[in-house]
């Protein structure tokens, strides 16, 4: 046998093996249920994570809902799209807090956002909900940990739940089932780059 042929049989080996611990992996994931999932990290990207699986949720052709806190004045190519295609969207409207500069304002909007929020996460006809930016209303204590904490946890079971936003409380770590971390590695907007239409929303 060449040396060639040395290096293709054991290359084709480590892939068998690995591929053998891989379908072991998936033959034990029997459980079938809806997944608490959040998206946290100073990184960009997290809402647009969040937005492309409600995407990939509804090309399967499931029911989803979305909640939006702090970004609502902003345009939102992915809310254009989606509502076109039965996405019902329930946005807080006020904007990032440093704007408003009105705490009693941004508590209010953010309580009957969350009052939208808790309705989704009872509909059994929901496949998906969307909970995008929610991490900054319990840090800002706008929205009370154990109400969130307690509204995810009774969710209809097959139910799966998105959470973005920096920061998350270890509360809501602690029950999700995936939890990703976006890290910032470089942001154009450092290099005064603008938000820009169609990229950055």
């Amino acid at each position: 046998m060449s040396t060639q042929d040395e290096k293709a049989q054991r290359h084709k080996e480590r892939q068998q093996r690995i591929k053998e611990k891989v379908d072991a992996r998936i033959a034990n994931a029997t459980d079938e249920k809806g997944v608490l999932m959040v998206i946290t990290g100073n990184g960009k990207g997290k809402s647009t994570a969040g937005f492309g699986t409600v995407t990939r949720a509804v090309g399967h052709g499931l029911k989803a809902a979305v909640v939006q806190f702090i970004k609502g004045t902003w345009a939102c190519g992915e809310r254009d799209l989606l509502a076109q295609h039965g996405v019902e969207f329930f946005v807080m409207g006020t904007g990032f807090t440093w704007e408003t500069q009105d705490k009693e304002k941004d508590t209010a909007a953010a309580q009957q956002a969350w009052a939208e929020a808790e309705k989704l996460l009872q509909d059994e006809s929901l496949d998906f909900v969307l909970l995008d930016e929610l991490t900054y209303m319990v840090t800002y204590k706008y929205i009370e940990l154990e109400q969130v904490i307690q509204a995810l946890q009774n969710r209809p079971a097959h139910q799966h739940v998105v959470v973005t936003g920096r920061a998350c409380h270890r509360g809501i770590i602690d029950i999700a089932d995936t939890v990703s971390e976006v890290q910032s590695i470089k942001h154009a907007f450092e290099a005064g780059i603008k938000a820009q239409k169609g990229f950055d929303y």
